[in-house]
């Protein structure tokens, strides 16, 4: 009997982990065009779409149906799931799989309490602890805990797509644009709070640096992983350049993702973001 790792399609993982984690699909929607996140649309054509197109696409969270699917294949070949949901506060997702579970054994849903890269790097954690042959349920528990020591910050190139999804003011927005402001954000308890803003790249740069190392510190013994939004990774290449001191003696390679079109869909191409766990 194996231990899977199940997450659903707002969760962002390095690209060595992805054919190690299952994924069950959020839906997207752009006007009155339905596709499955990730099984109908790929990320590279949703950042298309978000630039080409004047409608604001909107999610929808798996429904218990979509999780269900996954669990009999689990159950049918005897064996046992962690299950990794973006924040509940976010999203009905993790309700959703708790729904789905109820029906089956040696299923364990877990809330996140993060999102994309923050999820992402739970999940491979929790593929790490399952292929050391941990059970299902002492990784849940190890999931759950070591979510609290998960930090995500995200630097914002524009304002303009909190503005399309009703999150600030048009007054705010405009205010934003011509300032040349940068919002950092981060994660906490489960929802995206505001932590600092700047004046251009380099100075976001240099404040999601300095946000970092007030965290306390990255933990390099756990995965860390660096994210971007849009059709070029340009602004992230110029982040890592940028804050090179924080990884240089840890790190030869940063693992990064595209980010899912959850994130996407609410601050628009040009975000880079860090996840990483704190130091204990």
């Amino acid at each position: 009997m194996s231990v899977r790792i199940i997450v659903d399609s707002s969760t962002d993982v390095g690209e060595q982990y992805r054919g190690r984690i299952e994924v069950v699909p959020l839906t997207l929607h752009f006007g009155d065009q339905e596709y499955f996140d990730g099984v109908t649309i790929d990320k590279q054509e949703f950042y298309r779409k978000l630039v080409e197109s004047d409608v604001l696409p909107t999610t929808s969270q798996a429904t218990p149906a979509m999780f269900d699917k996954v669990f009999r294949e689990v159950a049918a070949a005897g064996d046992s799931a962690v299950v990794i949901c973006l924040s509940s506060k976010l999203s009905g997702t993790y309700q959703s799989a708790c729904i789905a579970a109820e029906d089956y054994e040696n299923i364990y849903v877990v809330d996140s309490l993060s999102v994309a890269i923050g999820t992402g790097v739970l999940a491979e954690y929790a593929v790490t602890c399952a292929e050391q042959g941990m059970p299902a349920s002492l990784i849940a528990n190890l999931v759950t805990k070591k979510r609290e020591d998960v930090c995500v910050i995200a630097l914002l190139d524009t304002l303009e797509y909190l503005k399309k999804g009703g999150r600030i003011s048009k007054t705010v927005a405009f205010a934003g644009g011509v300032l040349n402001i940068k919002p950092v954000v981060t994660v906490s308890e489960g929802e995206v709070a505001l932590i600092g803003k700047a004046r251009g790249s380099r100075n976001g740069n240099n404040l999601l640096v300095e946000k970092i190392r007030q965290s306390g510190g990255v933990d390099f013994s756990l995965p860390v992983l660096l994210g971007y939004t849009g059709l070029s990774p340009a602004l992230l290449d110029k982040y890592v350049e940028d804050s090179r001191e924080l990884w240089a003696d840890a790190l030869e390679e940063i693992p990064r993702s595209l980010l899912c079109s959850v994130i996407g869909t609410h601050v628009g191409p040009g975000a880079v973001a860090a996840a990483f766990f704190k130091k204990g």
